[in-house]
């Protein structure tokens, strides 16, 4: 089933999308890489996809790391129209 609401990272290269995925399955976190999603327009096209419950644990994880490269977004998706916010980064 498609998730009308979700979080995405989104990265500057490849090395950083790739270094980021490694580092969150080393401790368990549940994301997903997948493809950019259209409502992203500046990435390298691989991103992480986050279930909205999933997100306190990928940011957990994610403390204390640098947050070079990365950007976070909240996908919001109706029938309607796709809806990109970028949030800020909090440790």
């Amino acid at each position: 089933m498609l998730e009308k609401k979700f979080y995405v990272i989104a990265f500057d290269s490849t090395h950083y999308a790739i270094s980021t995925e490694k580092k969150l399955a080393a401790v368990g976190a549940p994301i997903t890489m997948v493809p950019t999603p259209r409502e992203i327009s500046t990435s390298c096209g691989l991103s992480i996809r986050i279930l909205d419950e999933n997100l306190e644990r990928v940011l957990e994880a994610l403390s204390g790391v640098s947050k070079e490269g990365m950007k976070l977004f909240r996908i919001d998706r109706t029938s309607t129209e796709n809806k990109s916010v970028k949030l800020e980064w909090r440790d």
